[in-house]
C-alpha cells in the first residue's frame, strides 16, 4: 500500500508539473505521457471555452503557461467541472508566481472575471424574476434578480479585443450591469454611478421600499429627494423591473 501510494503521488506530481517533477519509475513512459497530454489538454479545453477573448488577445503560447501554472501551483476546491473556471480566477487573483514572468496585460484578471460572469450566467438555474405589478415598486421591498450581475470594472472589458488592449485604464470606471434574458442570451448595458449604487443598495438593504431606496441614495449622492429626483428614479426602476432585473419581494 505504501509503494502504491508513492507511485500516486509520483504520478500526480509529474502530471501537475512535468517540467519539474520526474512520473514512477516503474510505469511504462508512453503511458505516463499519454495521461499528461490528457490531463493538460483536458483542463486547457474546459477553461478555453469561457475565455476566448483573453485567449485571443494574449495567445496560444502564454494561455499554455497560465494553465500549466493553474494545474501546477494552485489546488482547486472543487470536484465540479463546472466550478473550474471560478477556480481559474481566484488562481489569477492570487497573483501566481506565473505572472511575475514577463509582461501580461494589466486588465488579465478583469477581463477574465467579465468573461466568467458571462459562463456563469448562461448556466445558472436561478429562476427569473416574475413581472409584477410596476406601480408597487416605490412601496415595496425590492430584490436584484440572480440573473443580473452589476458590476464595476477599471477597465473597459466590454470593448477590449486583440486590436484593443490600452495600457493604461481610463480615468472613470466601466460600469456594467450583465444579465440573463429568456432566450438565455448574455447582454451587458452600461450604468450611471447612481444606478450602480441603486442596484447595491437593493442588493444591501432588503428590506427598504423602493421610495426609501430612492430618498437614501439622494442623500448618499448630496442631492434633496425631490419629486422630480424620485420620478426619475421610478422610471429607471420601471425599466429595470420590465428587464427582470429588479422584482419586488
Amino acid at each position: 500500500m505504501d509503494n502504491l501510494l508513492q507511485q500516486q503521488h509520483a504520478l500526480t506530481c509529474y502530471l501537475r508539473d512535468p517540467e519539474h517533477q520526474t512520473p514512477p519509475s516503474d510505469m511504462n513512459a508512453a503511458r505516463v505521457e499519454v495521461y499528461r497530454e490528457l490531463v493538460f489538454n483536458n483542463v486547457s479545453q474546459l477553461l478555453s471555452g469561457t475565455f476566448p477573448v483573453l485567449i485571443r488577445i494574449i495567445g496560444e503560447p502564454r494561455w499554455r503557461l497560465l494553465v500549466r501554472g493553474f494545474l501546477r501551483d494552485w489546488r482547486a476546491q472543487t470536484p465540479k467541472f463546472g466550478e473550474i473556471a471560478g477556480e481559474f480566477i481566484d488562481y489569477l487573483g492570487s497573483q501566481p508566481p506565473v505572472l511575475q514572468q514577463g509582461p501580461w496585460p494589466a486588465f488579465l484578471l478583469e477581463l477574465a472575471h467579465y468573461e466568467w460572469v458571462e459562463m456563469v450566467l448562461q448556466q445558472s438555474d436561478a429562476p427569473a424574476l416574475p413581472l409584477t405589478a410596476p406601480a408597487l415598486l416605490l412601496e415595496r421591498p425590492l430584490q436584484v434578480s440572480a440573473l443580473a450581475w452589476p458590476l464595476a470594472y477599471a477597465w473597459p472589458v466590454h470593448e477590449l479585443d486583440p486590436h484593443n488592449q490600452p495600457d493604461t485604464p481610463p480615468a472613470q470606471p466601466t460600469l456594467l450591469l450583465v444579465r440573463r434574458t429568456a432566450d438565455f442570451s448574455v447582454k451587458f448595458s452600461l450604468l450611471s454611478p447612481l444606478a450602480l449604487r441603486l442596484l447595491q443598495r437593493i442588493g444591501e438593504f432588503a428590506e427598504l421600499t423602493g421610495r426609501e431606496h430612492l430618498q437614501r441614495l439622494a442623500e448618499e449622492a448630496g442631492q434633496a429627494a425631490s419629486d422630480a429626483f424620485i420620478d426619475d428614479g421610478l422610471a429607471l426602476l420601471r425599466q429595470l423591473h420590465a428587464d427582470r432585473v429588479v422584482g419586488i419581494t
